[in-house]
């Protein structure tokens, strides 16, 4: 089967190294997302189900959180089968509490054990937003660019460590293909193999040097502690408790040290409010510890002009900023407050920071504007006088807003709302009160348009199904054929010729004509076509 997908799973003959889901990549973080993958013949995951060579096989998973799932077959041989996402399975996310079959009911696609005989593991890995495994899995062609478990989990780490821990998980389920013997005596000890990037790290294990990386490690079962240890980079920590005769593989993406100096600032007079890349840091005396590099300064005080300078911060040396701080002239206090805080604080037209805010300015009228996210704008005309303070507290008003909850099939079909894109359906969108025009558009789909009215407060749900578009195929044969479309018998090509609609896409041709050569072949449909095909006698 493997001509109309990857849809032959297969493993070797090595059973004495077993795997668990840390066997394949170590997520050092509890998180509360679960992923389960199993097959048919064992669903309670004892791990003794057993194929025969040529049996049909089924694969399930299920997730308890909204998911993307990536499905992998490994083979004792190393060689890695996908299974989702696959040139036929392309939607790989699931909602919270979803099981889904692989192949699904109607599939046009199976999958059939072959050898050789031994043990297969199916790798699960669920995560809360979408891997880029453009590196790692080749969907059109359903291949696997890496081989064999170690190589997916170098693999798979690169590709998930920026996500956050608690964000993936992983599962694996284990089978066996043809006749089973008896495994061979379980070890007494386990086996961890750390590798790190960049390598040469110091491995401790349970607070002894034991080696650097990449190295092998025979560990009695039970609790140990793995600390990688580079200069340059922070230390990587993670527990592991691993059973006799387990294979455990860990994997540390390393991060550098930031690199500390001191920046120490004073002022005359003291107290002056110290901002550090416009983020309000102290008042003067004032000792600060930061990364290394160029930073931006600036110390304000009431009734002084604002003092502006560039530092370099260097590794390990405290740079000194010692100010003498210029009288203003004629200047007064503006204090902005808002409610809700956190407003920004616009005058004249220039942000100038968020609520609340205490700005000395010039002697003068100056328009001020409060902007909150959810909240109408709060717009003011006030007049700062030389040694006052001019308070403005502003309540802001919520925006009149209401929910849309579109639903659309197929899936992922792209919404748009008022002409702009806000994502694939379904969808969940907050959208201020009043008409609103809906557009729904999917490849080989009819558009979907309609004007939705939105009030304050309230929730509108919308199912839309889109219309496949069909288009006209003329065939023209050199006898007169049987025709099926997708293995379906559309009609007879009675004197050569066929003429019949069929929705866009990808569909398998089959003409059969008695005393001639079945042909099978896989056409794309985009619009109207004509086809000629000649059949080739027996």
């Amino acid at each position: 089967m493997r001509k109309l997908l990857l849809a032959i799973l297969g493993f070797g003959a090595a059973l004495a190294q077993q795997i668990s889901p840390q066997g394949i990549i170590v997520n050092p973080a509890p998180t509360d997302l679960q992923v389960k993958v199993w097959v048919d013949k064992d669903p309670g995951k004892r791990g003794g189900a057993v194929y025969q060579i040529g049996e049909p096989i089924f694969i399930y998973v299920n997730v308890n959180q909204d998911a993307y799932v990536y499905l992998f077959n490994i083979n004792a041989d190393g060689r890695i089968d996908p299974i989702l996402p696959n040139a036929f399975e392309r939607n790989n996310f699931l909602r919270a509490g979803e099981t889904r079959r692989f192949p699904p009911e109607g599939a046009r696609y199976r999958y059939t054990v072959t050898g050789p005989e031994g043990e297969d593991r199916i790798l699960a890995v669920a995560s809360k937003r979408p891997l880029s495994l453009g590196e790692i899995l080749d969907v059109e062609r359903n291949q696997v660019r890496v081989q064999g478990a170690e190589g997916l989990a170098r693999a798979l780490s690169i590709v998930i460590e920026p996500i956050p821990d608690k964000d993936w998980v992983t599962d694996v389920a284990r089978y066996f293909v043809g006749r089973v013997t008896a495994p061979p005596p379980t070890p007494a000890t386990a086996t961890l193999v750390v590798d790190s990037r960049p390598a040469g790290a110091e491995v401790y294990l349970d607070g002894r040097m034991s080696g650097r990386t990449p190295v092998s490690l025979q560990v009695n079962p039970g609790r140990h502690e793995v600390e990688l240890r580079l200069a340059g980079y922070q230390p990587y920590r993670v527990t592991l408790n691993p059973r006799p005769g387990e294979r455990v593989q860990v994997f540390a993406q390393l991060v550098p040290e930031a690199r500390q100096g001191t920046l120490a600032v004073t002022s005359s007079p003291s107290g002056a409010e110290v901002y550090v890349e416009g983020t309000l840091r102290g008042r003067t005396p004032l000792s600060l510890s930061l990364p290394e590099g160029r930073y931006a300064v600036e110390l304000r005080a009431p009734g002084y002009e604002p003092y502006q300078a560039t530092v370099q911060v260097r590794r390990g040396e405290t740079t000194r900023l010692d100010v003498r701080l210029n009288p203003v002239s004629r200047t007064g206090i503006l204090l902005l407050e808002s409610s809700p805080t956190g407003a920004e604080a616009y005058v004249n037209g220039t942000l100038r920071g968020r609520t609340p805010l205490r700005l000395v300015l010039e002697e003068g009228t100056y328009q001020v504007e409060l902007k909150a996210p959810g909240y109408e704008p709060y717009r003011a005309t006030v007049r700062v006088e030389r040694g006052r303070e001019t308070r403005v507290s502003a309540t802001l008003r919520p925006i009149r807003t209401g929910e849309l909850y579109l639903e659309a099939r197929p899936e992922g079909a792209e919404v748009y709302i008022d002409g702009r894109l806000m994502g694939r359906a379904p969808l969940r969108m907050t959208l201020e009160a009043g008409l609103h025009e809906v557009r729904v558009v999917a490849p080989g789909y009819g558009e979907y348009r309609a004007q939705v009215e939105v009030r304050p407060g309230e929730s509108v749900r919308l199912y839309v199904e889109l219309v496949p578009v069909r288009a006209v195929l003329e065939l023209y044969l050199n006898v007169e054929a049987r025709v099926f479309l997708d293995g379906k018998e559309v009609g007879v090509a009675k004197g050569g010729y066929l003429r019949l609609e069929a929705p866009f896409g990808e569909h398998e041709l089959t003409l059969v004509a008695p005393g001639y050569r079945t042909l099978v072949e896989t056409v794309r449909i985009t619009g109207n076509q004509v086809l000629r095909y000649t059949l080739r006698p027996l």
